[in-house]
């Protein structure tokens, strides 16, 4: 077994796998995750937001751009977490694999890490198709594995301080002639892809495979047994900075450090088209500059009834008939008095218009003009002060967002409406018909459509 593992870490052997390529997937993975904790916090805290806090209502995209950010920032992940895998690969073929409490702890919290990651990123990418292949709630635990990762990330980068530190910049992890550098004595489990110690059954091959092996390794040839006093094995390179000058005494050493520099090259052009890919092909189902190539994106602009994409159907919602029932009117309860509204007594109060965009947790996002009566006007006609917190209820029967709380810093602006027309046109069935709400600065779960109830929360 030990031989085998040695063997299969020797054919690891890479320039793309090294601490320095580590290190260098990993500030970016690193940033992708916090863009996306960040965000994600911010929209979680929307959906379920403690009393006391309050949310900006400008600029009115702030939750366009925030969740663009986060779907784009974790769909960019993607690559760039499996780029991370196939650089750390080689350290999962140690010997023996497990050195102690400490070593079996950290490689416990590096595999809570991954397991964590891989399920955060694959769920997430579903949930923008609005897909659910699974039997727990998406949102509660999407944002406790959120948790989970930062947690664990932050723990991994204290356990690989030391490693980070040393080769953080390209300078130090390289010689002049490019080829990288091992330090023995920060403790990086990847192996030197110059000289990386294999067993001699791994290197004994002769012949035309064995040379064909080495010509496109760049290896030398097979050395014998005994010529390392380390059975078959390569000594060990010079690690520290200050040893170079015996490296570079190789008379192979420039052509390794050409063969070892395009290698990088070329993985990290790899890495860095698959990541501009993704993001390109889906960036454009929130952002005007990249529209135009939004292949993958599960929404594309201005496709939809009223112009807009359309995320829950009237058909799903169950309100095909009482949304278009010929009774249906809107009920506004104050602390003291209520009052009805029938869909004309509406339009007879009096409309603003607003610009303001529609904006999905799935990502997608675009801006409308809408028109329709100001909550204040709504809430002012029944004796209340526009500065409270509304419950609004939709005429769904089932789902997650039925009932919707709404804060005081959105009832009191002069832009959240009780929406009635759209684009230039009378709402459609499957944007509200006959009213909705839109707000400022919201996510569209919180947009609730098909509305029959506004009332303050005493």
């Amino acid at each position: 077994m030990q031989r085998l593992l040695l063997e299969a870490r020797a054919a690891m052997a890479s320039p793309n796998r090294t601490a320095r390529s580590a290190v260098v997937t990993g500030r970016l993975l690193g940033i992708a995750f916090l863009v996306c904790f960040a965000t994600g916090v911010y929209s979680h805290l929307l959906q379920e937001p403690p009393g006391w806090m309050r949310f900006p209502t400008r600029p009115v995209q702030l939750y366009q751009v925030t969740q663009g950010l986060h779907i784009t920032a974790g769909i960019a992940a993607i690559p760039l977490l499996l780029a991370k895998l196939n650089v750390v690969m080689p350290a999962l073929l140690q010997t023996p694999p497990v050195r102690g409490v400490l070593h079996l702890l950290e490689r416990l919290s590096i595999a809570v890490f991954v397991a964590s990651a891989l399920i955060q990123v694959v769920t997430g990418l579903l949930n923008t198709f609005q897909w659910y292949p699974w039997p727990f709630p998406f949102r509660q635990v999407h944002n406790a594995l959120a948790y989970v990762i930062i947690g664990s990330l932050v723990l991994h980068i204290g356990t690989k301080l030391r490693i980070i530190t040393r080769y953080w910049r390209a300078r130090d992890a390289y010689d002049e002639h490019g080829r990288f550098v091992p330090d023995a004595t920060v403790g990086s489990d990847l192996p030197d892809p110059g000289r990386e110690a294999r067993p001699a059954s791994a290197t004994a091959s002769r012949g035309f495979v064995g040379r064909l092996h080495r010509w496109i390794d760049g290896a030398g040839p097979v050395a014998p047994a005994d010529a390392t006093g380390t059975d078959g094995a390569d000594a060990p390179r010079a690690s520290r900075p200050d040893e170079r000058s015996s490296a570079t005494a190789d008379p192979g050493a420039a052509s390794d450090g050409a063969r070892q520099r395009v290698a990088r090259r070329g993985f990290i052009a790899g890495v860095t088209a698959a990541t501009a890919g993704v993001v390109v092909l889906t960036a454009g189902q929130s952002s005007v500059l990249a529209e135009p190539f939004n292949v993958f994106g599960p929404r594309q602009r201005h496709i939809g009834q009223n112009g807009l994409p359309v995320n829950r159907t009237a058909r799903a919602a169950g309100v095909l008939a009482t949304a278009t029932a010929a009774d249906w009117a809107l009920t506004v309860a104050g602390p003291a008095i209520s009052r009805t509204f029938s869909r004309a007594e509406l339009v007879a109060l009096g409309q603003t218009e607003a610009r303001l965009p529609i904006s999905c947790v799935e990502g997608w996002s675009q801006m409308a003009t809408w028109k329709g009566v100001r909550i204040r006007d709504l809430l002012a006609a029944v004796q209340s002060d526009p500065d409270v917190r509304v419950r609004v209820t939709s005429l769904e029967r089932h789902g997650g967002y039925r009932i919707m709380e709404m804060g005081p810093e959105y009832t009191a602006d002069p832009t959240t409406l009780v929406a009635l027309e759209l684009n230039g046109e009378k709402l459609d069935l499957e944007h509200g018909f006959p009213a909705r709400i839109i707000a400022p600065g919201r996510p569209g779960v919180l947009q609730t459509k098909w509305i029959e109830r506004i009332e303050v929360i005493k």
